[in-house]
């Protein structure tokens, strides 16, 4: 990022991205049509200003993480993003209120061991 900054890249400031693959839950079968529909879901709230997103796949169930910052605006277009959502093939959509966190997918893995962090 900041030999990219030094150099004026636009994308210095363009935020990491995880494999698509890491938005399922271990042991879940992940097939093409499943990453393309997390992709589709993730660009559609990048392009209205959610920079910080992951949608995480939980067998058809779409489990929204933003900043809690962006928690406010998500809920002012929650009926564009459902309809969208739905046409995207998932049958429910929500919001995770802890909000965007890196690695969520192995808390599962946490909390066999012990409480979950927040």
């Amino acid at each position: 990022r900041e030999i990219a900054r030094k150099l004026g890249l636009s994308v210095a400031d363009k935020p990491s991205m995880a494999c698509l693959s890491s938005r399922f839950p271990y042991g879940q079968t992940i097939t093409a049509d499943a990453l393309r529909r997390v992709g589709v879901a993730e660009n559609y709230l990048r392009d209205r200003g959610f920079n910080v997103v992951r949608v995480r796949d939980h067998a058809g169930l779409a489990r929204i993480e933003i900043t809690p910052d962006k928690m406010m605006h998500l809920m002012e277009m929650r009926d564009a993003v459902f309809v969208e959502f739905k046409r995207l093939g998932f049958l429910y959509v929500t919001l995770d209120l802890i909000g965007f966190r890196s690695g969520s997918m192995d808390e599962v893995l946490w909390h066999k061991k012990e409480k979950i962090p927040l």
